[in-house]
């Protein structure tokens, strides 16, 4: 079980309210966000624990996730971002336009866990850079000093995806600034050939579900299915998309993609 930073524990409540919800044993879910459409962002993320911006797969820019952010700062649904690549411009676009969380696709190895959790905090703990985007102006407000409360606050998931991936899963669990470990639940089917139903995909599930807890982390799963009915789920925690918190629904839309997509990976 994780436990709150001294620090944090001095300051009460974190402002990031999804990891929050997870360090006090809780699920969390999110809304997905694929296309620039401000209203939508708005309504949706009023409903959930956090927001995942997509930038794997979706043509969003960084110019559009801002001005998303900005225009509802500090809503119920804590901005996250699942990331293109792990490289340090892209973790500090993110960080700087005010994500309190990185998503990463495709961990195979501990190196590429630490290159995300490297540049995801400011030092002494990690190697984020000073910039001058709207992050401190959302989360620095009420007297809060950003910089000296977001290393507490931000939140560094990693997603385990291929056979690679949970052959290493404790060696990355357990790699300083990580914070969650998910299935990339789809791709891991893909990439090892099992169905989401087959023993040894399931055992994959239990394998890494382990490293995780073992390595003192929390573990979770992009597809929400995995929140309840099944063996690991009491552990599962942390999960694209799934039940809002209010029962509201998203308003149907044509397609695939939209701000509330119930698409799962």
């Amino acid at each position: 079980m994780l436990t709150l930073p001294a620090s944090a524990q001095e300051r009460g409540k974190l402002y990031n309210t999804a990891k929050q919800k997870l360090l006090d044993g809780k699920q969390v879910f999110s809304h997905t966000v694929s296309r620039f459409d401000p209203e939508a962002y708005c309504e949706a993320a009023k409903h959930y624990d956090f927001t995942w911006f997509e930038m794997q797969h979706s043509t969003l820019i960084w110019r559009d996730i801002e001005q998303m952010i900005a225009a509802c700062p500090r809503s119920n649904a804590i901005p996250m971002v699942r990331m293109p690549d792990e490289q340090e411009s892209s973790i500090q676009h993110a960080t700087d336009i005010g994500a309190l969380g990185i998503i990463m696709p495709t961990v195979d190895t501990p190196e590429k866990a630490r290159q995300t959790a490297l540049y995801s905090r400011y030092p002494p703990v990690a190697r984020r850079s000073m910039g001058a985007g709207q992050a401190a102006s959302i989360w620095g407000v009420n007297g809060i000093n950003y910089r000296q409360t977001v290393n507490d606050n931000m939140l560094v998931v990693v997603m385990i995806e291929t056979p690679v991936g949970v052959a290493n899963a404790y060696d990355i669990a357990r790699t300083p600034g990580i914070d969650v470990v998910i299935f990339g639940n789809n791709d891991l089917s893909s990439f090892s050939g099992f169905s989401q139903d087959d023993p040894r995909y399931q055992q994959m599930l239990v394998d890494v579900r382990d490293a995780t807890l073992k390595a003192g982390k929390i573990f979770g799963n992009a597809n929400a299915g995995f929140a309840k009915g099944n063996p690991i789920s009491k552990d599962s925690r942390f999960h694209q998309n799934g039940p809002s918190n209010d029962g509201w629904q998203p308003p149907a839309r044509g397609g695939r993609g939209g701000a509330a997509a119930a698409t799962k990976k």
